[in-house]
């Protein structure tokens, strides 16, 4: 693995997984991405607004954002099977706003070459690049003043350890053994939601199994806790909006995203 992701070899097929996924979108699951997107940036704050997607997986949440009547969107993303389901879904749901879908990494783009944007969104990409920090930085530089930044990120967990070497055996094992795993984690979770009566959820924007696909391959991995994050966006000269997050967990079944806003 290099520490630049559009040269990553060693990786998870997210492009892929997205692609499987996408023929699941439907009036419900725009629903919902219109919700999680408005939790983050408020429609007031979309409406005529130039719209950066990085890391547009399935296009799912561009449409959110076209829904809510952006002024343009930008999508890019490393994977060019995710590229291909972007404009797929768009042109699917004959999305009228000014969009484009490009094949690109964040960690190419600058303000000089791309541009600003009124409003960035990454939601649980960033710490997948192989360059979590370099990416953060890359996408702040895109927002345009008085705009925001919204993305998801993991959270830090205790056994951060074992994840990270559990995606690399998992991206490089066989689809039987990938199967194997699987069920073991679903028998686990399942029995652990028993015992606590809480309701197993993976919450990645799929439906379970994409979701626990995603989370067990997910590789490169990183994970952040929220004071780290506000260090570096005060450095980067942004300014807190709001934020979703929780403290270091143990990461038993793995971790999270806390969602963060920031201004420029």
């Amino acid at each position: 693995m290099t520490g630049h992701e559009g040269q990553l070899t060693d990786r998870f097929g997210f492009g892929r997984n997205w692609a499987s996924y996408a023929r699941f979108i439907g009036e419900n699951e725009i629903a919902e991405a219109v919700k999680g997107l408005t939790k983050l940036v408020p429609p007031q704050a979309l409406r005529g607004r130039s719209f950066l997607d990085i890391g547009s997986g399935s296009g799912l949440h561009a449409l959110a954002a076209a829904r809510l009547g952006v002024g343009r969107i930008v999508t890019v993303d490393v994977d060019p099977n995710s590229t291909a389901t972007t404009r797929e879904t768009m042109m699917r749901f004959s999305v009228s706003v000014p969009w484009v879908a490009l094949e690109r990494s964040v960690l190419d783009m600058s303000p000089e070459t791309d541009g600003t944007f009124d409003v960035v969104y990454s939601w649980g990409v960033l710490h997948h690049t192989g360059d979590m920090i370099a990416a953060i930085e890359r996408a702040a530089a895109l927002v345009a003043p008085g705009g925001l930044l919204a993305m998801a990120l993991y959270r830090r967990t205790r056994l951060d350890w074992f994840w990270v070497r559990e995606k690399h055996w998992y991206i490089n094992a066989s689809p039987g053994r990938q199967r194997l795993a699987r069920g073991l984690y679903t028998t686990a979770l399942t029995i652990a939601s028993v015992l606590t009566g809480r309701k197993p959820r993976m919450g990645r924007g799929m439906e379970y199994w994409h979701d626990l696909h995603d989370w067990m391959g997910g590789y490169p991995y990183e994970s952040i806790l929220a004071d780290e994050v506000d260090a570096l966006m005060q450095r980067l000269g942004l300014r807190k909006v709001r934020v979703f997050a929780r403290p270091l967990e143990l990461g038993l079944f793995g971790s999270g995203c806390d969602e963060y806003v920031y201004g420029r």
